[in-house]
């Protein structure tokens, strides 16, 4: 009797914190902290290459003067008419794609047959690893002449045909993310709705959605994230005028765009060269603060 308990609790003792629990956790903290003390690095490099260009211009006029030309003496670096840009785009992409995505979340994990939901979780993954100049060369060989034509507008490549492109490129991975959230609610809650005579509509939407609302949240917000960080598409389709926007048909040049396309051009050490980098810092501020929403609400559904 003693020999199968000293033997059960030798099992136990191996699978549930024994040497190789010890090792996992050990490498996972290791690579942890290499997670961190990159992303401090990556934080230092943008600190110390961005904030330079303050020597040349004031926080003020980078941020609250539209005019961006970099190049001439002295330089003109405000950056108002590219956060215009950027925050427009994303915003407008979130406004198209969001409610698409729930939609197809909610059809996927609470309506449609087994079968259809797997196809779904399939093809969620394919399009969530759609390269994204291959929507590029859609925005600027297909919408943006269809735009011209049917709006009569003198470009396709406008905020309006890349806010279009944004979204579809955001929709895979929050409706995906959307659907597992949704998945996730347990199957008790919908049983008590139906004892309760609620129909299955009612039971959608008052009790599963409800239940699942903290991580559709943090989805949604990995979405705008996604469309916030997105270079190529806003590159080819934007239009790349950096204007402030007034209608959904005038071109863009959002800070993402900006930075790939005039970094290579730019000498090390200029003015130019560290405003580039300080529109990298200001990207990663907006980025770091949607991800520390989402990782707040996360908690507090936990917490529920």
């Amino acid at each position: 009797m003693n020999s199968s308990a000293n033997k059960t609790a030798s099992i136990a003792s191996q699978g549930f914190g024994g040497r190789g629990d010890r090792i996992m956790s050990r490498v996972v903290f290791c690579v942890a902290v290499t997670g961190i003390v990159v992303l401090i690095f990556i934080l230092g490099f943008l600190v110390a290459n961005g904030l330079p260009v303050l020597e040349s211009t004031s926080l003020g006029e980078m941020f609250f003067s539209k005019d961006w030309y970099p190049t001439e003496e002295p330089p003109a670096l405000g950056m108002a008419a590219l956060i215009a840009g950027t925050l427009a785009a994303t915003v407008l992409s979130s406004v198209m794609a969001i409610p698409v995505s729930i939609a197809l979340a909610i059809f996927s994990a609470e309506i449609a047959p087994r079968k259809v939901r797997q196809f779904f979780k399939v093809l969620f993954e394919m399009l969530g690893f759609l390269p994204s100049i291959v929507l590029g060369f859609i925005g600027m060989m297909i919408i943006a002449p269809w735009m011209q034509v049917a709006i009569g507008i003198p470009s396709g490549l406008n905020l309006l045909n890349s806010s279009i492109l944004l979204g579809f490129l955001i929709i895979p991975s929050v409706a995906s993310l959307s659907d597992e959230a949704l998945a996730a609610v347990p199957g008790e809650l919908r049983d008590a709705s139906y004892a309760l005579g609620a129909t299955r509509l009612e039971t959608i939407f008052k009790v599963v959605f409800p239940s699942a609302l903290p991580g559709i949240i943090a989805a949604t917000l990995l979405g705008v994230m996604r469309a916030l960080g997105e270079t190529m598409v806003v590159l080819m389709a934007a239009g790349g005028a950096a204007i402030l926007p007034t209608m959904f048909t005038d071109p863009i040049r959002p800070l993402t765009s900006t930075i790939a396309a005039e970094m290579g051009e730019t000498p090390v050490g200029s003015t130019h060269y560290h405003a580039l980098f300080f529109a990298g810092l200001i990207l990663l501020i907006m980025t770091l603060a949607i991800n520390l929403a989402s990782l707040y609400i996360e908690k507090r559904g936990e917490k529920r």
